[in-house]
């Protein structure tokens, strides 16, 4: 008798009446789905919510593998419920990617702080404590000049800030900006006290808050680098506009990011950044965080701004963020390297 092929179930976020009609065909994840299907695989779309979380823990108990496709934010929701759940599958002896723990080690913004001595790595500050920001921050912000400010989890640019001092201390009020990297957003004008208060929420149920400087190559954009474990799978190229203060006199209407443009992992302007991920930067993360080759995510990007020129000229890159948790839209030859990776794990895991 034939033995039937590895089930593979792909989890994104959507109501019951989307759990109902979903199909392999009928999603952004498509490509995934044929890819995997390409390499002997069985995928299955997974759609989750927390109304239904049970009914979708029996699905993914009867299953070989699970890709997750769900943010830490969306509308209000969290990953609450489903983190756990998918420890649960974890444990059960399914290979889950990327595993809730991998992301807390990787796709969250303290790595900024844990990682700041590679090579991708800027003058990083951490506040553990909302007495502990308040108390450190202020000195840092007011000698160093704009920082950069990002609560441990989210997306979207959601709890990220650019602050900046907009005026001389008066009166023992000091005037800053803030703009948010949040779609949308727009700089306001605030009191720096009444900023520090506003991001204690940020503390809650563990958070944190990481403070790196503003870099001022902002304008000539972000390099999204995609990974499949520990492989350059392709680049997205974006002309980003958020933390970029609008141009006086063009009123407060937000800047609008242009298109990512996507590109080979190939591509040679991007040389030197695959070498140094794949080479370099990669292993160094996995021995700092302790993440290890199999638990790596099938599919994660890091996010790349320009740093000062070296002294050849050469440009330099800094690591601005990790997303591991829903990584998407991906370039054109991702889903095949997905796929070759999810065939690669199962077979490791059968060995």
């Amino acid at each position: 008798m034939k033995n039937s092929p590895p089930r593979i179930a792909i989890v994104w976020r959507g109501d019951r009446q989307a759990r109902r009609a979903a199909t392999p065909q009928n999603n952004r994840f498509h490509r995934i789905f044929e890819e995997l299907a390409a390499v002997g695989l069985a995928p299955e779309p997974a759609v989750f919510d927390e109304e239904f979380a049970d009914e979708v823990l029996e699905q993914l108990l009867a299953v070989d593998a699970v890709l997750v496709w769900v943010n830490p934010l969306d509308d209000g929701k969290t990953r609450k419920i489903l983190d756990p759940l998918l420890r649960q599958v974890a444990e059960a002896g399914r290979f889950v990617s990327a595993h809730p723990d991998v992301i807390l080690k990787m796709g969250v913004k303290e790595v900024l702080y844990e990682t700041r001595h590679i090579g991708w790595g800027v003058d990083t500050r951490l506040y553990r404590t909302a007495a502990d920001f308040r108390q450190a921050f202020v000195p840092t912000f007011l000698a160093a000049g704009p920082r950069v400010l990002k609560r441990n989890r989210g997306n979207g640019g959601q709890g990220i800030w650019k602050v900046e001092l907009a005026g001389a201390p008066a009166g023992g009020a000091t005037s800053i900006s803030v703009l948010e990297a949040k779609s949308g957003s727009v700089p306001e004008a605030t009191h720096l006290s009444d900023f520090i208060s506003r991001c204690e929420s940020y503390f809650t149920e563990g958070g944190c808050i990481v403070d790196q400087p503003f870099q001022s190559r902002l304008p000539e954009g972000m390099i999204r680098c995609y990974m499949s474990g520990s492989r350059v799978v392709g680049f997205g190229q974006q002309l980003v506009k958020a933390l970029v203060t609008p141009p006086s006199g063009s009123g407060r209407e937000p800047l609008q990011p242009g298109p990512r443009i996507m590109h080979p992992a190939s591509a040679e302007p991007f040389h030197t950044l695959r070498t140094r991920m794949e080479s370099e930067w990669t292993p160094e993360m996995m021995s700092t965080l302790g993440v290890e080759a199999t638990s790596l995510p099938i599919i994660w990007d890091a996010d790349f701004l320009y740093g000062p020129p070296d002294a050849a000229g050469n440009d330099t890159y800094v690591l601005c963020e990790i997303n591991v948790s829903s990584v998407f839209a991906i370039p054109d030859e991702a889903p095949a390297e997905i796929a070759r990776a999810m065939a690669s794990r199962l077979r490791q895991s059968a060995v």
